[in-house]
């Protein structure tokens, strides 16, 4: 995600770089830099031009800093003008002094409209907030099954009145169901057009007018670039939108969509789905989402996956192990399991600072490691688990293992070898030790990627002082006093 995009805006990163300031003449090319790389990224036209103004103004008209360089400057101007042009802070869903909270899910067909109200139902019941599916998509075959198998998997409930009752109709009568069973907040799920038709729209504004909804979410492919921007600005002027939904953000999205969206209709990105998983919902963050396209990872939101799925007494457990050098094969296969139920390792490892440059290839590279190495682990006994340091000494077992595993013998003592290097590396980084990271030893031999480049420039804007999160220059960190709970990860 975004790759492209974090890319061609390192190159103008780069054009100001071993300048003394930021002037008129040497900002240009920079600036010819960031509005190819939006061009190409596909933000529509107008917002592209409205950006590039605007930071060239800023860029001009910016004080210099004493001990930050002009591409770090740079740099913290983009961003801010990120922000401007996705909004400052998560706006979150609606919900009405008086239950229940209407919201009305609005989009093509194809888009994931369906599945992304079964996902914003999920979300909510994570919250306690009851929910009602109610299906008025009597028009694609099969839309109506598909929620409701989508609300049995979730534990949500679906209404219907089968594909031959009205829209309008099927949605009143919904409304009306959760008044009366006190349900909290109901979502309906519309039908989807392959094109913008006269009559969709007539179906759309006759069901809000009929249930006079407190959020309409426009659900947009984020793969379609700037043409997201040209569906929302018809949506926004002919039914009056609050918000909108960007599915499929974890495939092959440019980021055009995501820079368009708000610039367009005015109104804010809510939600963002960023995989097939029911679960994979997230509201959307501007601040991170900027983080992600200059390269800078998305700590945050890997913490809230990790605080999903981490069992925090397990958590402090697994910290002690690290510090102490007692961490084994089991607590190995306990993390990579755990790492599964977060999502994708590429997920995970593009939400580090500094990671986006890793592969494709690269990562499918890591995937199938921990695969063989979850083989081998398997292979063991509980005893060689739980005591890695006997595979060290004993060949004979080693062999073993690896017969029983399918794998060659060298692959096992690599194994070992590489595991007793990286829980050599925990200890030290456990207690606050940070071992020459130009190369660290067994970590990318293990997960099969390239071991983590030390230095400003490793992976990522050089900004002074960035060392894994935090934001950009000029905003100061706050220290934080409890460190505990993540030693796990």
């Amino acid at each position: 995600m975004f790759e492209a995009l974090s890319d061609r805006l390192e190159g103008a990163w780069k054009k100001l770089r071993g300048q003394d300031k930021i002037s008129e003449s040497n900002i240009q090319e920079a600036l010819r830099e960031v509005r190819r790389a939006l061009l190409e990224a596909d933000v529509n036209l107008q917002v592209v031009k409205d950006f590039v103004a605007q930071v060239q103004e800023k860029a001009l008209g910016a004080d210099v800093v004493s001990g930050v360089r002009p591409d770090q400057q740079f740099i913290k101007i983009v961003y801010d003008e990120l922000l401007e042009v996705m909004g400052d802070t998560n706006v979150p869903l609606a919900e009405a002094t008086e239950a229940p909270t209407v919201v009305l899910m609005a989009g093509l067909q194809g888009t994931g409209k369906t599945t992304a109200a079964a996902k914003l139902a999920l979300h909510l019941r994570k919250q306690n907030r009851s929910t009602l599916l109610v299906a008025t998509d009597v028009y694609r075959p099969a839309a109506i099954d598909q929620l409701i198998t989508l609300g049995k998997q979730i534990g949500v409930p679906v209404f219907d009145l089968g594909s031959d009752a009205n829209p309008v109709e099927i949605a009143r009568q919904g409304v009306e169901k959760a008044k009366a069973d006190g349900i909290n907040t109901v979502i309906i799920d519309t039908a989807g057009r392959l094109q913008i038709d006269p009559v969709m729209m007539a179906e759309l504004a006759q069901i809000k007018d009929t249930v006079q909804p407190h959020d309409v979410l426009l659900v947009v492919d984020a793969m379609t670039g700037q043409e997201a921007a040209n569906l929302t600005r018809t949506f926004h002027d002919q039914i009056g939108i609050t918000g909108a939904i960007l599915t499929k953000l974890d495939g092959d999205t440019r980021g055009g969509a995501a820079l368009s969206v708000r610039s367009i209709s005015g109104q804010p990105i809510k939600f963002v789905g960023v995989g097939e998983k029911v679960e994979a919902l997230q509201p959307f963050y501007p601040d991170r989402m900027a983080s992600r396209i200059l390269g800078m990872g998305d700590v945050l939101s890997l913490v809230e996956k990790a605080q999903e799925e981490v069992d925090m007494v397990e958590a402090e457990k697994m910290q002690e192990k690290i510090l102490s050098a007692q961490f084994d094969f089991n607590d190995f296969l306990k993390q990579t399991r755990l790492l599964k139920a977060m999502g994708s390792l590429g997920g995970i490892m593009k939400m580090l600072p500094g990671m986006n440059k890793i592969s494709g290839e690269q990562l499918e590279q890591g995937e199938a490691q921990l695969k063989r190495a979850e083989a081998m682990i398997n292979s063991m006994t509980l005893e060689e688990r739980k005591n890695p340091d006997l595979l060290a000494s004993s060949p004979s077992r080693r062999r073993r293992i690896a017969k029983g595993a399918g794998f060659g013998l060298d692959d096992v003592s690599k194994l070992v070898s590489d595991f007793q290097k990286m829980r050599s590396l925990m200890q030290q980084m456990g207690k606050g030790q940070f071992p020459g990271m130009g190369g660290l030893p067994g970590m990318g031999d293990m997960f099969g990627a390239p071991a983590m480049g030390g230095g400003r420039d490793a992976g990522g804007p050089g900004w002074r002082g960035y060392q894994g999160g935090g934001g950009p220059p000029g905003k100061k960190k706050k220290k934080d006093k409890k460190k505990k709970g993540f030693g796990s990860l």
